[in-house]
């Protein structure tokens, strides 16, 4: 049994009503607050930078990086946005995170404002979730009590003011700028950019936006050293990650481990797939990342190897199908979702996912042509890149990905008249896979 674990924001999850000041407190929480309290703000970015910290939402940029680019001196308010919109299918780490010890979230919310020199901080939470948005909101009232938040914060002379925002529920607002446009009360729909929200962010002033586990991992970065941080991990990508593990696993759940490590290895922790079956495809970082077959078992789940092998590191969502699943009806699945929830704003994406699922239902009921398969791929290209977000280009990874690695599954879809997965075709479909 492989021991790469190593609980760090996870630790406590299991200590009895973790999500209580008292609790944290007595785990040495909030004493990293106290000790950047005592530095200067750009002190704890240049720590941030050297300890090698990426962001945790997907695009991994270095998030002391993030922090240098606000000005200075410019006399214009700074805001802090924490992103807690978690929406990405198969994606389940934060929630779990602030529904165990929000207050991990809540001092890494106060360390990071100090940093960017803000007074006013945002969690934007999907709204759904609303059994976090009141152990969050309790919490934040916990830290206003205990002195870590408001006005002179342990006599330091900082003042900051945190809000607990719950969205309206729509998968586009993770996108960092549709974000800003809910929270400002309208519409939530991607910004042209430039200008980016360093410069021209919420309220048209300067504004970090980050992840919750990216912000959440800064407390054991002041309190432990960025050495210490950047020990764990690979040389490009340091630290510990959430990983979610879901689907057609034995243990599905959240582990932490350091970034490298391999499914082959969590899916030793987790009691392997499923019992009787084997791996088929798997996602790296959820449904709109590029998906991977049993043939990568042993890519290190960073952002560099996991680059190279033709996917993304995303979201760390690792959602694990077997040899029952039609991959063609699991691609559609998840096509049906981002045409739902495509904003509208920009021709390709509001156009494009539609058409993507036209073509892919009639390909999953068999009543389509090998050509349908064609103008498929076709359609990916006019979208990809060409969209105003990232929603459209998430929109064709899986399906581009999946005619790479099964296109012999979407011909026989044809061949058969509809799904081969189907209870009376299961049988004939196998053995017609099996090489010569």
């Amino acid at each position: 049994m492989t021991d790469t674990l190593t609980p760090v924001l996870s630790d406590d999850w299991d200590t009895d009503r973790a999500w209580t000041l008292r609790a944290y407190e007595r785990a040495g929480g909030y004493q990293a607050l106290k000790k950047a309290l005592t530095a200067q703000p750009d002190e704890l970015i240049e720590l941030v930078k050297d300890s090698g910290l990426r962001g945790r939402g997907g695009a991994g940029f270095p998030t002391g990086m993030k922090w240098g680019f606000i000005p200075q001196g410019d006399d214009k308010p700074h805001y802090l946005v924490v992103n807690a919109d978690e929406s990405e299918p198969g994606t389940c780490k934060d929630i779990p995170l602030m529904l165990a010890t929000p207050h991990t979230l809540v001092e890494g919310v106060i360390i990071s404002s100090y940093a960017i020199r803000a007074t006013h901080a945002f969690i934007y939470v999907r709204g759904e979730v609303l059994h976090v948005i009141r152990r969050l909101q309790r919490a934040v009232q916990e830290a206003y009590h205990a002195g870590h938040l408001g006005t002179n914060i342990h006599d330091s002379g900082y003042d900051l003011e945190l809000v607990v925002h719950a969205g309206a529920g729509a998968y586009i607002c993770g996108e960092e700028t549709a974000m800003l446009d809910s929270l400002e009360g309208r519409r939530g729909q991607p910004r042209l950019r430039p200008p980016f929200p360093a410069v021209a962010g919420l309220y048209a002033c300067p504004t970090v936006i980050n992840n919750v586990e990216s912000i959440a991992s800064v407390p054991c970065i002041v309190a432990n050293g960025a050495e210490w941080f950047a020990s764990m991990g690979t040389e490009k990508s340091k630290g510990m990650t959430l990983y979610s593990l879901s689907g057609h696993v034995n243990g599905p759940g959240q582990y932490e481990a350091p970034l490298g490590i391999t499914l082959r290895e969590l899916l030793e922790l987790s009691g392997g797939v499923r019992d009787g079956h084997e791996l088929k495809f798997w996602t790296p970082g959820g449904s709109s990342t590029p998906i991977l077959t049993a043939e990568h078992l042993d890519v290190p789940l960073d952002y560099e190897a996991v680059g190279e092998a033709g996917s993304m590191l995303g979201t760390k969502a690792l959602q694990i199908f077997d040899d029952t699943t039609c991959v063609v009806r699991a691609v559609l699945r998840w096509t049906e979702f981002y045409k739902h929830e495509s904003c509208g704003k920009c021709t390709p994406c509001r156009e494009g996912t539609w058409w993507l699922v036209q073509t892919l239902a009639r390909l999953e009921r068999g009543d389509g042509t090998e050509a349908d398969l064609d103008q498929l791929v076709d359609l990916c290209d006019n979208i990809l890149g060409r969209s105003f977000c990232a929603l459209g280009d998430g929109a064709t990874s899986p399906i581009t990905s999946s005619i790479q690695y099964f296109r012999d599954e979407y011909l026989a879809h044809l061949t058969h008249g509809g799904c081969p997965f189907d209870a009376e075709a299961a049988t004939l479909f196998a053995a017609e896979r099996v090489p010569a």
